[in-house]
């Protein structure tokens, strides 16, 4: 690599200290999200990948959502690179706004809400860690802003990042 490629690439490529910071339990939930992801087990994820992986939640990303999404990391998105963008967006990166963010992709009116519907879909989802009728009760009793049938989804991952969990704990 010359030095002028180096000079770019800056802070991107550093040394993966981002990833470093994971325990192996962690880096064992990234690997089955990464897993996940990869929907064609080639071990990169791609256009494809992303494009199968909305589809497979009933969703429809347009080529510019998906571009901007993979711009993001500085080469393919094997295992490695995907763990160096998230410990890069989780190192200062305000868990409230990142349950924000991944709730928006599936709000396509951009209203702030999702149905009540919705939103118990998304968190049975078995691509993902599903919850189970148990969990979602508990969920209730943490009084989600659900009003109408309709989630303000901002609302709720504050109340999720405000301790509202700990407090069903203890229920």
């Amino acid at each position: 690599m010359s030095k002028a490629a180096k000079k770019k690439s800056g802070k991107k490529r550093a040394s993966g200290s981002e990833a470093a910071q994971f325990d192996q339990k962690t880096i064992q939930e990234f690997k089955e999200a990464f897993g996940i992801m990869d929907q064609n087990k080639d071990g990169i994820i791609d256009k494809g990948d992303l494009k199968d992986l909305y589809a497979s939640m009933g969703q429809i990303a347009s080529d510019s959502q998906i571009d901007a999404m993979l711009k993001e990391a500085p080469g393919p998105i094997n295992f490695t690179v995907f763990l160096t963008l998230f410990g890069e967006r989780l190192t200062g990166t305000d868990p409230e706004a990142t349950i924000v963010g991944a709730f928006q992709m599936f709000d396509k009116k951009d209203a702030g809400t999702l149905t009540e519907d919705e939103l118990i879909k998304i968190l049975k989802n078995k691509r993902g860690d599903p919850l189970d009728d148990d969990e979602i009760k508990a969920m209730y009793k943490g009084k989600p802003p659900i009003t109408d049938g309709k989630v303000d989804y901002k609302a709720f991952a504050h109340l999720i990042t405000t301790g509202a969990q700990d407090e069903l704990a203890n229920v």
